[in-house]
């Protein structure tokens, strides 16, 4: 896939709606493929985050992985999800486990890259927080639901 059609996979988005054509190209700029077999984990709770994805198609669940046991099983993304926020927040370490349900494709973004981009330019950095910050509510609230759902403490909502 080139540089421009992943501009323009990016343009028909709606997380990447309405931004100018200088983050886009920023964003197309610092953005290559990635392939994950059924079962693959893409990262793993803990280890070093340094990039975000655009899934293409297949499917992603997003995991809280257990002590012992099953992990549990926080969100599914399809195609059209974006994954990945922790490559912006120090430590720059994965909050949550993802691993493809079905083999699945995904653009993969130079966070780093990005993350340096948007320190050297506060304006661009201010865009992509406050796209990522809605990102990273949607997530927490599906874990805690989740949680919620799985474990049924008396007296917590």
């Amino acid at each position: 896939m080139t540089k421009a059609q992943i501009k323009q996979m990016l343009a028909d988005q709606a997380f990447f709606e309405g931004l100018d054509d200088a983050v886009l190209d920023l964003l197309a700029g610092h953005a290559g493929e990635k392939s994950l077999d059924k079962d693959e984990v893409l990262f793993e709770r803990g280890d070093p985050a340094s990039h975000f994805y655009l899934l293409q198609d297949g499917r992603i669940t997003i995991e809280v992985p257990a002590i012992e046991g099953p992990s549990l099983e926080v969100q599914n993304l399809e195609a059209g999800e974006i994954l990945g926020w922790s490559w912006l927040i120090p430590p720059f370490r994965w909050s949550f486990q993802a691993r493809a349900e079905a083999p699945t494709r995904l653009v993969e973004f130079d966070g780093e890259t990005i993350r340096e981009q948007c320190e050297k330019h506060p304006e661009l950095g201010y865009i992509v927080l406050k796209r990522f910050a809605s990102l990273m509510s949607e997530r927490l609230d599906a874990a805690r639901r989740r949680m919620m759902d799985e474990w049924n403490p008396p007296g917590f909502a």
